[in-house]
């Protein structure tokens, strides 16, 4: 049965959980701890499964399933009792996040909406992904499998990873391709999504640059003045930080 070291753990969890959700959301900075118990359903997710992972952990029938059931038909969000998470775990907003049985997720990571940590096959045993601690996945994006993400790695949104992701990595696209942003580690939960390298652009811009040479090349062997191309130049987006930064 649950004892009170259990409940203790618990509350300890569901404390750094909200400290987590003032932290990260610039909505819920200023808010009191009652309202985002009440009125951020990421933050309602993890507390209904942090109850039923301690339940399921003391091999109680039936109720932890009820409980991410519940929790589920209420917030959107569906996280399978026996998945572990660490501390200071944050869903931004929540709506269909899917966490599988066999996820494991480190300390200070954060999840936005839509993200599917989910297996592959119909095999037993470890299937869903590994995040360690410092991870942030941005919305829509799918790991599957049971893959690794490195510390402080970030998945940008939309992004499919069906393999392991070195840590202080920047993964993109679908598949997922390995990327840093403006060369430089990852630190922390940032959710500026603006400035994240293309790695589609990048490569049409070295075939571009190489068909030029070839095109000048050719030019001078046949005598021939080379006609200029009309190449827009494809550059990195400016502008303002989403993050406000």
């Amino acid at each position: 049965m649950v004892g009170v070291e259990t409940l203790r753990r618990v509350l300890k969890e569901v404390t750094s959980d909200v400290s987590s959700a003032r932290e990260r959301d610039p909505a819920a900075r200023g808010i009191g701890t009652l309202e985002i118990l009440t009125g951020w359903a990421g933050v309602q997710a993890l507390l209904a499964h942090r109850l039923a992972h301690a339940l399921w952990e003391s091999e109680v029938p039936l109720v932890p399933r009820a409980i991410a059931y519940t929790s589920r038909a209420i917030t959107g969000v569906e996280i399978h009792p026996a998945a572990t998470i660490g501390s200071d775990f944050f869903i931004d907003h929540g709506s269909g996040v899917v966490i599988g049985e066999t996820a494991e997720i480190g300390d200070r990571v954060t999840l936005y909406q839509g993200v599917t940590l989910g297996g592959t096959g119909f095999a037993r045993g470890k299937r869903h992904p590994t995040l360690d601690d410092d991870v942030t996945v941005g919305s829509g994006a799918k790991l599957l499998g049971p893959l690794t993400i490195g510390r402080n790695a970030k998945v940008g949104a939309n992004t499919v990873v069906i393999q392991d992701v070195p840590p202080q990595t920047t993964v993109v696209g679908n598949p997922g391709h390995p990327v840093r942003v403006e060369g430089r580690p990852v630190e922390g939960p940032d959710t500026d999504w603006i400035h994240l390298p293309d790695p589609i652009a990048e490569a049409m811009k070295e075939m571009s640059e190489r068909i030029a040479e070839l095109e000048r090349r050719l030019a001078e062997a046949t005598g021939e003045k080379a006609k200029p191309a009309e190449v827009t130049e494809l550059r990195p987006k400016k502008g303002p930080s989403s993050a406000g930064g």
